[in-house]
């Protein structure tokens, strides 16, 4: 079946004006030998010198996202094991085995993509020929393509035979998503886990696939492409074959964000320099650009997200990314005006919008009536709340627990972007110019301990650190000893289970057990105490009246 194929496909690449069929980009540089495998040394080291040394297991299973090498390894595996004139634990791709393999004729190294082939039948057939000699090859070689999308029968089918396969049989497991194997499946495989390609050695690759197909692409595009392909070799030569769709083998920057879809950095730019100046007229001129031009608003709103990001992340570590000396030069100009704190929120601000952008069906007016909400919110108070926002009746209970909840995740951003965990001698690393002091109190009085004044100034203090999620829970509450080692802090108009849960998380929950003992002078400990008292309802002037009289009175409804 193989070789009638193969013949009817030779027939068909022949047939005509004698040119070849066109061959996918992906499928033309696919790696024949282990040294072509970009960005898993790990793996093929490993694998080259059991080949060298005749160690060769009788099952593996490749892990890793897609695009990574997993398919391209297996073949090449399957190749190495059989080939007649082995070099360093290379397939020589020139002998007979070799080539009927290349060539997909090699019926002694099978193919099964479990994703459309899952079934117990299909793993019983694999069981029966298991025990049938190889016709060509020294071994058969089993090639199962997601493998974890095979039925709970076929894993079964399959556990026998991959435990104790007959000499001339080798497995070759690959899966995107290992944790859906079962244990016993785990434990019979030799497992190798293979990690996204990083940006640099992608871009090489492509530069070595550009020079041998006389593509003309600058340095900056494919660093693009890179990106886009979030380190999946297939991924990146998929897009950049998408850019030569247009018969011009010319890529620059420009090309291929129109092609995906990116509005050009210096809209991003400008929207973003609006946003943090408040300039509400140049953020919707420059909005309505966007949108004139046909961009994709979701994908645009997405690029601003990412592009604050990167503003703040040069703020906080000093990295900039893939951008030229140009661009870098804006990010930090974009970072000067800008805290921390006002870019991390933004970002929060930016996600809410994306999110009622996918829910609309008027997503051009979500767009810009969110932008206009931001330009026109009050620099240097993002994160300010009113004082009195717990004494406000007509406040809804559900906006507060979410204003609640955003706080409290702004909170945590802050407290893991303000850890310096740069490794020493990057020329990056931003070094803190000052130096923060260590806050000494003394302790309090009993005569202050008894005034709850003190309680008050730490709860505010709690505001100043940015300790939103605190401050806003602890706001009306009064503390009293409930013995010498306890402090109680009592919440008068009770305790809602959401304020309970931020409290109890055990970073907030030693934050304010600090505060109080050194208050105190001593190690305290806290509870928290629901003071809130449901009024009993008041009687009717009948049950009053039955109250009164001594005789037993049925009442029926």
């Amino acid at each position: 079946m193989w070789v009638i194929a193969f013949h009817r496909e030779a027939k068909l690449k022949l047939k005509g004006s004698g040119k070849m069929a066109y061959t996918a980009l992906y499928r033309k540089f696919r790696p024949l030998t282990f040294d072509e495998i970009v960005g898993q040394e790990h793996i093929t080291k490993t694998l080259k010198n059991q080949l060298i040394a005749g160690r060769v297991g009788h099952a593996y299973l490749f892990n890793g996202c897609r695009g990574t090498g997993k398919t391209s390894a297996a073949k090449i595996l399957a190749r190495a094991v059989n080939c007649l004139n082995p070099k360093n634990g290379e397939p020589c791709n020139e002998c007979e085995i070799c080539k009927a393999a290349l060539a997909g004729s090699l019926t002694d190294i099978v193919e099964m993509d479990a994703a459309s082939n899952n079934s117990v039948e299909d793993i019983r057939l694999i069981r029966d020929e298991v025990n049938f000699l190889p016709t060509l090859a020294k071994y058969r070689v089993y090639i199962i393509d997601e493998v974890h999308m095979l039925s709970t029968g076929a894993f079964n089918a399959l556990l026998k035979t991959l435990e104790e396969p007959p000499a001339h049989v080798k497995f070759i497991l690959a899966t995107t998503e290992p944790q859906k194997l079962p244990a016993t499946i785990l434990s019979r495989c030799q497992r190798f886990d293979f990690k996204k390609i990083s940006l640099e050695n992608i871009v090489k690759r492509l530069k070595i696939v550009c020079e041998s197909s006389q593509i003309d692409a600058d340095e900056n595009a494919l660093k693009i492409v890179a990106s886009l392909s979030e380190g999946a070799m297939r991924d990146a030569l998929s897009i950049l074959e998408r850019c030569l769709q247009d018969g011009d083998n010319e890529i620059n920057e420009d090309k291929v964000k129109e092609l995906v879809g990116i509005p050009k950095l210096s809209y991003i730019e400008e929207i973003v320099e609006s946003v943090l100046e408040k300039n509400i007229d140049n953020c919707l001129k420059t909005l309505k650009t966007v949108i004139n031009e046909g961009k994709d608003q979701n994908n645009f709103l997405w690029e601003v997200i990412k592009y604050v990001k990167d503003v703040l992340l040069y703020k906080v570590a000093g990295e900039t990314g893939i951008y030229s000396e140009a661009e870098k030069q804006k990010l930090k100009e974009l970072a000067d005006k800008s805290s921390k704190e006002e870019l991390v929120h933004l970002i929060y601000q930016l996600s809410d919008l994306e999110n009622d952008m996918k829910w609309s069906s008027q997503k051009t007016i979500m767009l810009e009536a969110g932008f206009i909400k931001l330009c026109d919110s009050n620099k240097g108070n993002v994160m300010q709340i009113p004082a009195d926002i717990s004494n406000n009746q007509n406040v809804n209970n559900n906006e507060l627990q979410e204003l609640q909840r955003r706080l409290f995740r702004i909170e945590n951003f802050l407290s893991q972007a303000g850890k310096n965990k740069i490794a020493s001698g990057s020329n990056n690393v931003v070094k803190p110019t000052t130096v923060e002091k260590k806050i000494e109190r003394k302790p309090l009085t009993p005569e202050e301990l008894k005034n709850n004044a003190f309680w008050k100034d730490i709860v505010g203090r709690f505001k100043t650190e940015g300790k939103m999620g605190l401050y806003t829970n602890l706001l009306n509450t009064n503390i009293s000893e409930i013995n010498d080692m306890t402090v109680g802090i009592n919440f008068t108009n009770g305790l809602k289970p959401l304020a309970k849960g931020i409290l109890e998380k055990p970073e907030n929950m030693q934050a304010i057990t600090k505060e109080i003992s050194m208050a105190f002078g001593k190690e305290m400990k806290v509870k928290l105490v629901d003071n809130h008292v449901e009024a009993k309802p008041t009687k009717s002037e009948f049950e009053n009246l039955v109250e009164g009289l001594d005789i037993p009175i049925d009442i029926i409804e």
